[in-house]
């Protein structure tokens, strides 16, 4: 979680209880009104899919089919 999510969840969990869900509410505006079918990727995802990317074109990743799943 990043500082600035951490900050927020203090400042929330300050809140008296009858204002939490407002809170709640506000910032789940926010995310949707920026990404209404939560596509978007954080910048943090975006650099695991890189890595992922990555190790799939230099053979650095095993398929599924070669795993014995039993």
């Amino acid at each position: 979680m990043s500082a600035t999510a951490q900050q927020v969840a203090q400042m929330v969990d300050m809140l008296p209880d009858g204002e939490k869900n407002f809170a709640y509410e506000l910032i789940k505006r926010l995310v949707l009104a920026w990404d209404p079918d939560f596509s978007k990727v954080t910048p943090t995802e975006a650099a695991d899919i890189a890595e992922a990317d990555a190790q799939i074109e230099n053979g650095d990743s095993v398929r599924h089919d070669e795993i014995d799943w039993d």
